[in-house]
C-alpha cells in the first residue's frame, strides 16, 4: 500500500477583503505537478491500490451531511437591487455594490447585483443560499470569500442564479474566479447555478471543494472548475465548458491533497486543455463522467497545450459508473498507475487509451477503446480479470518505457541485437481482445499468460503482427487466439499451443476450428478480419500431437472477440495441419519475431 506523509492541516489565512473590492487579474493560480521521480516511486508501491485505500491516504473532505439543510426562519434576507442591497440582519452591511458578511449564520440572497458580495468572518461557517441571485461583477468576483472555515453556497428549490465576473485579472491577482474561496467551499441545494468566469477560472476554492447536489453550469476563459485541495463531487448535474483544464486539483505541495473525487451525479466537460487534472490522484467510484479534451480524438495533439482526458501525477482508479473519454492526447494518462477496477470505460483517443508511466493494472469493469494510436501502455501491465476491447492504429497493448538491457540475439526469425528491457506483459484472466494494425500486443520485455481469453488481430505484414515481443513469452494457462504472426512460446510454458499458416488467406467472417487426432473439435473461432496465420494456446492443445485446421461448419454458444464456446464442422474444409509446440511456416519466431518492439519508451 502506498505511504503518504501527512502535512499539517493549518493553512495559513488570507486576507483579501480589500482586494477584492477592486482588484484585477488574469493569473493562473496553478502549481506544479508532482515530480516524475515521486510520482514514479508512489506508483510503483501503490499501483494496485483501489479507491478506498487512496482517499483513505488523502486529506478527508470537509462536507456533512448537513450542509444543505438551514432554519429559514433565522436566515437573514439580502435584497439584491442592481446597484446596491438592502438588509436589516446583523453580521451583514451594504455599501453601494458591495455586500459584505462578516459573521457566522445563514444569509438569503436575492434578486439582481451589479457589484460583488464579499464574505470576510475569519473562522467562521457562512452558508449563503442563493434564491434567484443574479451577481455581475465588472472588476473582481461576483462573490469572494476572503475569510472562513467554510462556506456552504445552497442552491434554493427551483432557484435560477447566474454569478459572472471581470473580464481580465492582474498577473499577480489572488482573487481570480467568479466565485472564489479562500476557504474550504461547498455547492449544494437542488436548484440551478450558472457561473461565467470571464477572466480566468469560473469556480475555484483555495481549500477544498465539494459539489453534493444541484444543477451547475460552468463557462470559463481558464479552468473551469477548481479546488486547491481536493475536487469532490458526491452529486448533481456540472457542466463545464473551459478554455483551460474542466476540473483541477493542484495543490502539489501535500501529499495527501491535490486530489479528484467522483463518487456520484452527472459530469459533462469539455476542455481545450486538460479534462480533469490533479497533482496527485483521480478516484472515479461512481456517477457519470464525460470528457471531451483538446478537440477530441480526431484532433492532433498540441505540443504546447496538455490536452488529455483525465491527467493524474501518482494514480488514477476507475473503480466505479461510467467513465467515457474524446481526447486529442492520452485519454487517460498518470505520470505512475492506472488501476481499472469496475468502472464502464468508453474511450477515444489521438494518442493512447491508457498511460501509466510506471503501471498499468486492469481488475475488473468493461473497458472499450474505440481508437486509439495505442490501446494500453505502461512499463508494467497487469490484466487480472475485466473485459477489455481495443481498436488501436499501432499496438494495442504495449508494454514499454524505463531501462532496458541488450539481448544478444533472437531465436528464429527473431530480432537478435533487440533491447530487452524491463517491461512485462502479464494477463491472469479476464478477456482481452484486440484489433490492431500493427502488434496486437507488444513488449519490450516479457509477456506471461496464465488465465483468461485473448483475441489478438495483428498487422499482416513484414515486421509486425499478433504478438510482439523482445523477450521470453510465456504460456501456463488461459486462452489465446492471435490472427498474425506470433513469438513462440519458451520451453518451460505449461500450456501447448499452435500455428498454422494456410496456403491461401481465409476471409473474414470465416469459421476456422482446430481439430485433434480423435476428430474432436478443441477449438472454434470466427475470424473477424482476413487470416493467413492462426496461433492458438487452449488447455486441450497438447504439444507434440498433430491437429487438423478446418474452415466453414459453425460455431454455436457465447463467443468472446470470435472464440466460440463449441462448433461443428458440418461441411468444412480442411486449409492446414499444424504440431503443436513446433513454429508454423512463416508464423511464429524467437523474440522480437514480429520486428521492433514497442512504441515510444519513456514517454
Amino acid at each position: 500500500m502506498m505511504i503518504r506523509t501527512k502535512a499539517a492541516a493549518t493553512v495559513a489565512a488570507l486576507t483579501l477583503a480589500a482586494a477584492l473590492a477592486g482588484c484585477t487579474s488574469d493569473s493562473d493560480s496553478g502549481s506544479g505537478g508532482t515530480t516524475g521521480t515521486d510520482a514514479a516511486a508512489a506508483g510503483s508501491a501503490g499501483g494496485s491500490q483501489a479507491a478506498a485505500q487512496v482517499l483513505a491516504a488523502n486529506e478527508a473532505d470537509h462536507a456533512e451531511d448537513g450542509d444543505a439543510t438551514y432554519d429559514a426562519a433565522k436566515a437573514v434576507d439580502v435584497k439584491l437591487t442592481g446597484s446596491s442591497a438592502t438588509t436589516g440582519g446583523a453580521g451583514v452591511k451594504a455599501a453601494g455594490a458591495t455586500v459584505t458578511i462578516t459573521a457566522a449564520g445563514t444569509y438569503r440572497l436575492s434578486g439582481t447585483l451589479n457589484g460583488q458580495v464579499v464574505v470576510d468572518a475569519p473562522d467562521a461557517t457562512v452558508k449563503l443560499v442563493l434564491d434567484g441571485a443574479t451577481i455581475a461583477s465588472t472588476t473582481t468576483a461576483a462573490i469572494g470569500i476572503a475569510e472562513g472555515e467554510e462556506v456552504v453556497v445552497i442552491l434554493a428549490d427551483g432557484s435560477v442564479n447566474t454569478l459572472s465576473d471581470a473580464g481580465s485579472y492582474a498577473d499577480d491577482a489572488e482573487i481570480n474566479a467568479a466565485l472564489y474561496s479562500a476557504a474550504n467551499l461547498t455547492i449544494t441545494g437542488t436548484g440551478a447555478l450558472t457561473v461565467r468566469g470571464n477572466g480566468n477560472d469560473a469556480i475555484a476554492s483555495q481549500d477544498g471543494l465539494v459539489i453534493q447536489s444541484g444543477t451547475v453550469t460552468v463557462d470559463a476563459a481558464d479552468d473551469g472548475i477548481r479546488g486547491k485541495d481536493y475536487l469532490v463531487v458526491e452529486g448533481g448535474t456540472v457542466a463545464v465548458t473551459s478554455g483551460g483544464d474542466g476540473l483541477k486539483a493542484d495543490n502539489a505541495e501535500k501529499a495527501d491533497s491535490g486530489y479528484i473525487s467522483v463518487a456520484d451525479g452527472t459530469v459533462t466537460v469539455t476542455a481545450k486543455g486538460d479534462g480533469a487534472d490533479a497533482a496527485t490522484d483521480i478516484v472515479v467510484t461512481g456517477g457519470k463522467l464525460a470528457v471531451a479534451a483538446g478537440g477530441g480524438s480526431g484532433v492532433r495533439p498540441a505540443d504546447d497545450t496538455s490536452t488529455k482526458g483525465l491527467k493524474s501525477a501518482v494514480i488514477t482508479v476507475l473503480e466505479g459508473g461510467t467513465v467515457t473519454v474524446d481526447s486529442s492526447d492520452d485519454a487517460v494518462h498518470s505520470d505512475a498507475a492506472v488501476h481499472l477496477n469496475g468502472a464502464t470505460v468508453t474511450l477515444a483517443s489521438g494518442d493512447d487509451g491508457v498511460h501509466a508511466e510506471t503501471s498499468l493494472l486492469v481488475d475488473a469493469g468493461t473497458i472499450k477503446i474505440t481508437s486509439a494510436v495505442e490501446g494500453l501502455e505502461s512499463a508494467d501491465i497487469t490484466v487480472n480479470g475485466g473485459k477489455t476491447d481495443i481498436t488501436a492504429s499501432d499496438d494495442g497493448v504495449n508494454a514499454a518505457g524505463g531501462t532496458g538491457q541488450e539481448q544478444g540475439g533472437g531465436g528464429p526469425g527473431g530480432g537478435g541485437g533487440e533491447g530487452v528491457g524491463d517491461y512485462k506483459l502479464v494477463v491472469t484472466g479476464g478477456t482481452l481482445i484486440v484489433q490492431a494494425t500493427s502488434d496486437g500486443l507488444d513488449s519490450n520485455g516479457t509477456a506471461t499468460f496464465s488465465g483468461g481469453t485473448v483475441v489478438l488481430y495483428g498487422a499482416t505484414s513484414r515486421g509486425s503482427g499478433a504478438l510482439d515481443l523482445n523477450g521470453s513469452l510465456t504460456i501456463n494457462g488461459g486462452t489465446i487466439a492471435a490472427v498474425g504472426s506470433a513469438v513462440t512460446p519458451s520451453d518451460d510454458s505449461r500450456q501447448g499451443w499452435l500455428s498454422a499458416a494456410v496456403e491461401s488467406a481465409v476471409a473474414a467472417g470465416t469459421t476456422l476450428h482446430v481439430v485433434d487426432g480423435d476428430g474432436e473439435v478443441v477449438t472454434t473461432f470466427v475470424t473477424a478480419k482476413d487470416a493467413q496465420i492462426l496461433t492458438v494456446s487452449a488447455a486441450k492443445i497438447k504439444n507434440g500431437e498433430e491437429y487438423k485446421i478446418y474452415a466453414g461448419g459453425t460455431a454455436t454458444g457465447a463467443n468472446v472477440g470470435g472464440l466460440a464456446a463449441s462448433g461443428s464442422l458440418g461441411s468444412a474444409t480442411q486449409v492446414a495441419t499444424a504440431t503443436a509446440g513446433e513454429a508454423g511456416a512463416g508464423g511464429m519466431g524467437g523474440p522480437g519475431g514480429g520486428g521492433p518492439g514497442g512504441g515510444r519508451p519513456g514517454r
